[in-house]
């Protein structure tokens, strides 16, 4: 029996646990990922509502962000508390990677592939000229802000210097401002 078996984890036995595991113990690994599976499971299936194997893959890929990761802690209470923390986020960046993945398959088959590098010119000219009339529909000092950031390569700080606010501030308006350009292209092309 292992000294990790203990379903019912004493603190110092959670210490110890985590911090071989951090130093890459293969039985504190094994004995870990025996023990702590199925709540890894539940987890992702909970942040997710998905199917079986979309959890798999969750939980695959918290496993291996937890491996890379994990430190000594002190109880069971605050190792799993960032555990569900580490779940969570591996769930949403999945959920955002698929999202982005069909968002790319659908635009795909709306515009279907392209034909010749001439009308790949064409359509990247075309992209850019929309893109520079709904850019100067933008607030004057949105648009300032976009050359300052994307055309002059200037950092957020420097920015909210000049304009008297924090760079979160700058990144926050910005952030607005590609979500109104991106809104509009996805209805433009709805329109087509």
């Amino acid at each position: 029996m292992s000294r990790w078996s203990n379903s019912g984890f004493m603190t110092d036995a959670i210490q110890r646990l985590t911090a071989e595991v951090a130093a890459g113990n293969s039985a504190a690994v094994e004995a870990f990922y025996r023990e702590y599976f199925e709540w890894l499971y539940v987890r992702a299936r909970r942040a997710t509502g998905r199917d079986e194997s979309f959890c798999l893959d969750v939980v695959q890929e918290a496993v291996l962000r937890i491996m890379r990761s994990i430190r000594a802690v002190e109880s069971r209470k605050q190792l799993e508390a960032w555990l569900t923390l580490v779940v969570r986020t591996t769930a949403y960046d999945l959920l955002r990677s698929e999202a982005r993945r069909v968002k790319r398959e659908v635009a795909f088959a709306v515009v279907g592939p392209r034909e010749t590098a001439d009308d790949a010119e064409d359509s990247d000219e075309q992209t850019m000229a929309w893109l520079k009339r709904q850019i100067e529909k933008l607030d004057a000092r949105i648009v300032r802000i976009i050359d300052l950031r994307y055309h002059q390569q200037w950092t957020l700080a420097r920015i909210g210097e000049l304009f008297g606010v924090s760079a979160g501030t700058i990144d926050g308006r910005l952030r607005r401002a590609l979500k109104q350009l991106r809104r509009q292209s996805i209805a433009e092309i709805g329109d087509e």
